[in-house]
């Protein structure tokens, strides 16, 4: 019989087998069939996999059945809520705060009242080689949710 295992634990199994693999997540995620970034998230805890997907990821990294299990329970999605002082982790909340307002005033003027979803989303992180320095490129894709009258 197999133990409870948390996400937390989960992700500390998953993140030592693809150390001692060597393997990027890109690697990972192509050997499994999803998106990178879908399969990074899963692996630090805050989305599930389908139990095929979960399988894969397991066999692809020699993890135990528990980290399975863990794998596909719903997550809680919670983060701190003070900013946090990773620089890159940082600098995202920088952009939201500076750019967020900007992103809601041309999206509603677009669209109308509504949000972007987060449920049905995708998003792609790029390198862009560029002679005065390496671009990150984010590029995020959410279906507008418009609310409702009732």
């Amino acid at each position: 019989m197999s133990t409870l295992m948390t996400k937390l634990e989960m992700t500390e199994v998953i993140m030592v087998a693809k150390s001692q693999r060597g393997l990027s997540w890109s690697q990972i995620a192509e050997s499994i069939g999803l998106s990178e970034v879908f399969t990074t998230s899963a692996c630090l805890g805050m989305n599930s996999l389908k139990p095929e997907y979960a399988e894969k990821l397991c066999e692809a990294l020699d993890l135990p059945p528990e980290v399975k299990k863990a794998l596909e329970e719903c997550p809680h999605k919670t983060w701190e809520k003070s900013v946090p002082t990773d620089p890159l982790i940082y600098r995202l909340y920088e952009i939201v705060g500076v750019y967020g307002p900007t992103m809601k005033t041309i999206i509603h003027e677009k669209f109308g009242d509504g949000i972007m979803s987060a449920i049905d989303f995708s998003m792609h992180i790029d390198k862009e080689p560029n002679p005065m320095g390496d671009r990150v490129v984010i590029t995020m894709n959410g279906k507008f949710l418009p609310y409702k009258s009732w």
